[in-house]
């Protein structure tokens, strides 16, 4: 009888390559930042068909607000664009939208569209969790939660288990990290989460990252054997 190889369930996906992309072409960064969003939704259309549990996308990061002013403003406002033309098509699918990390400098509307698109999408039975990471880091996100445990006099025992809830992220262990772009490293994204997962570094730019190449990195991960330390 074959084996039968698990899939992942939560992915985690670096995107990285918009400027990149949009300097090969010599268009502007926004036009980057414009296709990698095309591409967003294609991989969440092949995550659903291959019933991925929860998609974590590293969309901006807490050292990305060092960018150029005009880059960032230029985000927020595809960010804002983006939620008024997706989420609609998104919760007809059955797709749950949850923002994390710092994004409040992307000013009060944003903020107000973030806030919508998460109860607009606040499905009992989602076919997709779909995480979105703005603004975030992974070092301040565990520190915040040690501060959190310290203040709020936590009597119970703290465990590996149970420090997730303390963690912006609404995702425990990833399983597998995709980062596009060709960079090997992981810049900060998720650290706690990352222990265990497999991590796979494709040197495709973001907006070229297609739905075919999205599958052969889920169908490796399931060639892969994950003893987590044991000897097998």
């Amino acid at each position: 009888m074959p084996k039968v190889l698990p899939k992942p369930i939560n992915v985690g996906i670096i995107m990285d390559g918009n400027g990149r992309w949009a300097k090969s072409k010599k268009l502007s960064t926004t036009s980057g930042h414009e296709a990698g969003i095309k591409t967003v939704r294609l991989i969440v259309e092949e995550s659903i068909r291959h019933s991925i549990s929860s998609l974590t996308l590293y969309a901006f990061s807490t050292e990305n607000w060092q960018r150029p002013k005009k880059e960032v403003l230029g985000i927020g406002k595809l960010l804002i664009q983006a939620i008024k033309e997706q989420v609609p098509e998104l919760k007809e699918e059955g797709v749950k939208i949850s923002f994390f990390g710092n994004y409040k400098r992307f000013g009060n509307k944003a903020m107000g569209m973030i806030k919508s698109a998460e109860k607009e999408t606040d499905l009992t039975k989602p076919s997709l969790l779909l995480n979105i990471a703005l603004g975030y880091g992974g070092r301040s996100d565990i520190i915040n939660a040690v501060n959190e445990i310290i203040s709020s006099n936590q009597r119970k025992k703290i465990t590996e288990k149970n420090f997730f809830s303390f963690l912006e992220a609404p995702v425990e262990e990833i399983d597998l990290m995709i980062r596009t772009g060709g960079d090997k490293r992981i810049s900060n994204f998720l650290l706690y989460h990352l222990a265990y997962s497999e991590l796979l570094f494709v040197d495709t730019l973001w907006p070229d990252f297609s739905q075919k190449e999205y599958s052969k990195c889920l169908n490796h991960f399931m060639k892969v054997e994950r003893r987590f330390g044991k000897r097998i």
